[in-house]
């Protein structure tokens, strides 16, 4: 599979000299696989960009939320497919108590928030609720459950039939109610069986090591729970992801060094920028 990062931001930064490696878009990450299937992670800015770059042969598209908050849909509305009347647009995300994915979605794509709405799309849309187990989507298993966020909030679990892994938990706070949590078996932790020695891990690290304590319970990482967490799960590789956008590219490379320095971690890390591509 190949895995491009088009938004990597948690909401929405100013775009300029300062953000420019790490980019001002939020949230999306698109998935294709060996034999043609097109997968898009949530639904940021950065929906629009990768929106343009699907082939016109293209008639099947599945975009999976993993929670409806502004910065994870903003650019739905702006996602190319949804007006080609010859593409299938699979959108799966999770429902609430009260409202149903589609209630949910509709209170975004209407007047006056947008001014088309969801119902007059051209494209064949079909509307998923998760979690709901295990789903084959082209040639990948995904694996979806609830996570560690407000709201309701899912991760993804993606499996291709050649057995690589990615996981994809961008708004995620594994340390919540677990202080210790390197301490517990991984299947006690939010999210450690959907990460489980995962080839790729895409994961929330919105703040600083040192920023967090004022922060518990928000539903993000702090960048050394989430070193902490990849090494629980075994990952073999961890893009840190869903970046503060207070934190300047060289924020963030400072920040990230130091919290790698000091937790050594025994897997590969690259920082998430917009526009890296990864080849499982």
């Amino acid at each position: 599979m190949q895995v491009k990062l088009w938004g990597t931001r948690g909401s929405l930064a100013t775009p300029g000299p300062d953000t420019a490696r790490y980019g001002g878009n939020t949230s999306c990450v698109a998935v294709r696989g060996h034999e043609g299937t097109v997968l898009v992670l949530d639904a940021g800015t950065g929906i629009r960009g990768m929106g343009a770059t699907i082939d016109a042969a293209v008639r099947r598209v599945d975009v999976l939320l993993t929670h409806l908050h502004m910065d994870h849909i903003q650019g739905l509305g702006f996602f190319a497919p949804l007006y080609r009347s010859d593409v299938e647009v699979n959108i799966w995300g999770p429902a609430s108590t009260q409202l149903s994915l589609l209630a949910r979605l509709m209170r975004y794509l209407s007047p006056p928030l947008f001014p088309v709405g969801l119902r007059e799309l051209p494209c064949k849309l079909m509307l998923h609720e998760v979690p709901c187990g295990e789903v084959d989507i082209g040639e990948f298993r995904v694996t979806s459950a609830l996570v560690c966020h407000p709201g309701p909030t899912v991760g993804y679990r993606l499996t291709e039939a050649t057995g690589r892994v990615l996981t994809y938990l961008p708004d995620h706070e594994p340390a919540l109610g677990a202080r210790t949590f390197p301490s517990l078996p991984r299947a006690w932790i939010s999210g450690g069986t959907l990460a489980a020695e995962s080839d790729l891990l895409i994961h929330d690290s919105q703040y600083a090591t040192h920023e967090y304590s004022a922060r518990v319970g928000w539903g993000h990482s702090s960048f050394r729970h989430m070193l902490d967490f990849a090494a629980l799960a075994e990952v073999k590789h961890l893009v840190p992801f869903h970046h503060d956008p207070d934190h300047s590219d060289a924020d963030l490379d400072r920040l990230m060094a130091e919290a790698i320095d000091e937790a050594n971690p025994p897997y590969r890390v690259t920082p998430g920028r917009e526009g890296m591509t990864f080849d499982l």
